[in-house]
């Protein structure tokens, strides 16, 4: 006890600062956790983990669309829990954004011996817009960030420390990194790099570096054999067809090295800065010339941020910005660092704060709209077309599925959606009135041009749905067929709608 409370009494600020930080993070990102409406995406993930919960045999569902399967392991335990999948599954992202923020921490603390940049750094990433929004969503990138992060605090710890149980874990650490996504592999292939950071100046630099590369081999071997267990699975080879989608083979960019590159990188670099913002983006430059001191160290988080910002941009074939969230994260250290400058030289507190809340402000708006008013929120366009005022958003999904499990409850009816995979009404069918005995459900994939003569028939004996998500090709269709609207929602500020038609039985 006597130790417990010197430890208290001596770091008192700090452990204040922690719970403050902790409760600040949790306010932020489960304040109306559910008021953005499901997106397509999420709706997979989430039916594939309530599939997966409920047959162990389908615990590689995710591989039978490429996609690496720890993000659903990770839901389908907390569905255990957490009553609504959607929410489950959203708190993967919570708790995951929750380790980085502690792993920013440490790394922070770690490469600069500065334990107050490490708060700094974990402040940085609590309002930092582009986290606000994927801690909240049910997606795979706040989980790749959290590996991310954590793989490069244990290699600086293995480089420095030379320990095999900082190897063991830095394994276990890279294996998760490859079991969310295919980018965690970036943590492998710049592991090199680290050599940056070697004490070369050791009288036993030789015995060192040996002993380096042997750790280094134990931590890959290792996480390639965590990897391995996919291939229990004969879905495995699906993941680099699947790969094949979002980034040129190197066969096929051979035929065309720079054709997309200029466009890519314009793309790229435009969602960093809006959801980075311009002044943090100038205290990361910054940290290179307001201190020359650990310059190698700066480095490191500068290569780890560029080495996969310039590979996207040079390979990707499909963008989005959720791909290059976990290479920001290793940016926000470089902007503590600079802030904490600011603090030491700048000898009038009052001013230091308001220079560096001048610093915060456009962060701070933007996490603002972010919580209140996400359909007009100052971040990339391709996001909120995605998530709230386009086609792929689940705006009125919640109160059509209400609709339908209250007049389920009056007798059968069927529920027919266009689409079967990736098609959001058919997906959120499945998940909220699957175990409901009184709703059958069918989704109809190619969408037929003339009206399903089983539609026809099943009006004749229940009640027939069909709920619609804005398909372009089925717009058409939909003023000639026997169809009369219930209710249709408006998606954010977009021209997008979910609509509830009824079959009008003859």
């Amino acid at each position: 006890m006597a130790f417990l409370w010197n430890f208290v009494k001596k770091y008192r600020l700090e452990l204040i600062i922690a719970v403050l930080l902790t409760l600040a993070y949790f306010f932020l990102r489960l304040y109306q956790i559910m008021s953005l409406p499901i997106f397509t995406d999420e709706a997979i993930y989430v039916r594939w983990s309530q599939i997966a919960r409920q047959d162990a045999s389908w615990r590689f569902i995710s591989l039978t669309d490429g996609k690496q399967p720890m993000f659903v392991w990770i839901a389908l335990n907390l569905m255990r829990f957490v009553k609504d999948p959607l929410l489950a599954s959203r708190l993967v992202s919570v708790f995951a954004g929750f380790a980085t923020m502690i792993g920013l921490f440490f790394l922070g603390r770690e490469i600069f011996k500065n334990r107050w940049i490490g708060i700094l750094s974990a402040f940085l990433y609590l309002i930092f817009p582009f986290a606000l929004v994927y801690d909240r969503m049910a997606l795979y990138d706040s989980l790749v960030g959290t590996f991310a992060v954590w793989s490069l605090y244990f290699e600086i710890l293995l480089i420095r420390r030379l320990r095999l149980d900082v190897a063991l874990i830095l394994g276990m650490v890279l294996g998760g990194g490859i079991l969310t996504k295919t980018s965690g592999f970036f943590s492998i292939y710049l592991m090199p790099f680290m050599f940056l950071i070697f004490d070369w100046k050791s009288k036993k630099k030789s015995e060192r570096f040996i002993l380096f590369i042997i750790l280094a081999l134990v931590s890959i071997i290792l996480a390639y054999c965590y990897y391995s267990i996919l291939r229990l699975s004969p879905f495995f080879s699906i993941i680099g067809d699947k790969n094949a989608n979002f980034v040129y083979p190197i066969r096929d960019w051979l035929m065309h090295p720079f054709t997309f590159f200029i466009g890519n990188i314009k793309g790229v670099f435009d969602w960093l800065t809006i959801y980075l913002t311009w002044p943090i983006f100038v205290l990361i430059i910054a940290s290179f010339f307001i201190s020359l001191r650990f310059l190698k160290e700066k480095l490191i988080l500068l290569i780890w941020f560029l080495i996969p910002f310039l590979a996207i941009a040079l390979f990707g074939r499909i963008l989005y910005p959720r791909f290059i969230l976990f290479m920001t994260l290793f940016l926000l250290p470089l902007a503590a660092f600079s802030i904490y400058e600011i603090f030491t030289r700048v000898k009038n507190k009052y001013v230091s704060f308001a220079v560096v809340l001048a610093f915060l402000l456009i962060s701070l708006r933007s996490d603002y709209f972010i919580l209140t008013d996400f359909a007009n929120a100052p971040i990339p366009k391709s996001d909120l077309e995605q998530y709230i005022n386009g086609w792929p958003a689940g705006g009125g999904t919640n109160q059509i599925i209400e609709y339908l499990n209250n007049e389920s409850k009056k007798g059968k009816i069927f529920v027919a959606s266009p689409g079967t995979f990736g098609s959001l009404p058919t997906f959120t069918t499945e998940i909220y009135l699957g175990k409901n005995k009184n709703v059958e459900k069918k989704g109809y994939y190619p969408i037929p041009s003339e009206f399903p003569k089983e539609l026809v028939e099943k009006s004749k004996k229940m009640p027939v749905y069909l709920f619609f998500s804005n398909q372009k090709e089925f717009e058409e269709y939909v003023k000639t067929w026997p169809l009369k609207l219930i209710v249709q929602y408006k998606k954010g500020i977009g021209d997008s709608y979910s609509k509830l038609f009824i079959v009008e039985s003859k």
